[in-house]
């Protein structure tokens, strides 16, 4: 997991000048950052604008194993997860809190290098670590964000105002995270049988990064207000293309019909999944972890949509009577049911 380097037991820092060595380089950049770290609370400022916080906790052996997981693209990904949800909301993300609980096993130099992977994903987003806490824990490596964002009151997206007739769309492709997953868990079960083979992931790194380094779609919201389409609903896709359709047509108080035909499915994992012999449809609407946004948009802002390469439309908002529906590309026409993650799971 970490290096043969000399390692430094973190009690030697203590608490506070653990935050101090893992802070001190940081720099304020957002406008809206009055003051970061080093007082009791930071101090914001909103600017005439909502302001949007979602925080996110990821527990060692439930949402990541550090058998496979390096720490710079864990610390990378711990963010990431978080600025997606302000993304999801049509938002702009300018500030987390870091909190993290360590147990024993962790010298300074691991946890240089989480925060290293934390640094970069914020440097590319343009976000400020503001604050945050350290404790230790008897239970493994705890990760919990908070991210914070703003937009204008007629700007915010919510999950709950598709209407009927609206279109269906997804950004990017879907399913790649978790059968990237399926596949590290595979070269992991080969390590612990045979330390002495290496990993075999060879041509396989879309997948593998899908799964280890995932990107918010920040890039998606910009796109949306550059061709002046306002989103009528809006979720990022964390635990399934099928959940997250369930949570906009439930809360909308709506139905679906989505095509088989039009998830989009990247090549290589169409390929691998069917190595795995998964079926790469279940893949995409069960999978999870994608962080991809999928959202509606009125019927009127086709032809600004149509020709984009950056989302695809896989269906359409229909009355509540309708159903949820999954038409597969033989026409058949199924109730689409939420397999995803469940936090609660045994």
């Amino acid at each position: 997991m970490f290096d043969n380097k000399e390692k430094t037991n973190i009690q030697e820092l203590g608490e506070f000048g653990l935050i101090k060595h893992l802070t001190q380089n940081v720099e304020l950049k957002q406008p809206t950052s009055i003051k970061g770290i080093g007082d009791d609370a930071a101090v914001l400022d909103p600017q005439g604008k909502k302001v949007l916080v979602s925080t996110d906790m990821l527990l060692e052996g439930i949402h990541f194993d550090l058998a496979y997981t390096p720490l710079k693209h864990l610390g990378y990904k711990a963010i990431q997860v978080n600025l997606s949800d302000i993304y999801a909301m049509n938002g702009v993300a300018t500030q987390v809190t870091v909190s993290l609980g360590l147990s024993s096993k962790f010298p300074l130099e691991a946890v240089e290098e989480l925060y290293e992977g934390m640094y970069i994903a914020c440097e590319k987003y343009n976000v400020d670590i503001i604050g945050g806490d350290t404790t230790s824990s008897k239970q493994g490596l705890v990760i919990s964000i908070t991210s914070i964002g703003y937009a204008d009151e007629n700007e915010v997206v919510y999950r709950n105002t598709a209407e009927e007739g609206d279109l269906i769309c997804v950004s990017g492709d879907l399913g790649g995270a978790y059968v990237g997953l399926q596949l590290l868990e595979r070269e992991k079960l080969v390590y612990l049988e045979n330390p002495n083979i290496q990993p075999d992931l060879e041509g396989k790194d879309y997948i593998v990064e899908r799964q280890l380094k995932p990107e918010a779609r920040k890039d998606i919201v910009e796109l949306l207000k550059e061709i002046d389409v306002k989103p009528t609903a809006m979720i990022d896709v964390s635990d399934g293309l099928a959940s997250e359709i369930l949570h906009i047509c439930n809360q909308s108080n709506k139905g679906c019909n989505l095509y088989e035909e039009k998830i989009p499915l990247d090549p290589m994992t169409y390929e691998t999944a069917r190595e795995f012999n998964l079926d790469p449809t279940v893949c995409a609407l069960s999978g999870g972890e994608d962080y991809e946004l999928l959202f509606t948009v009125k019927q009127a802002d086709y032809d600004n949509i149509k020709f984009k390469m950056d989302f695809t439309i896989i269906g359409h908002i229909t009355e509540a009577s309708a159903g949820c529906n999954l038409i597969t590309k033989s026409g058949n026409v199924h109730k689409l049911t939420a397999q995803g993650w469940n936090a609660f799971k045994n």
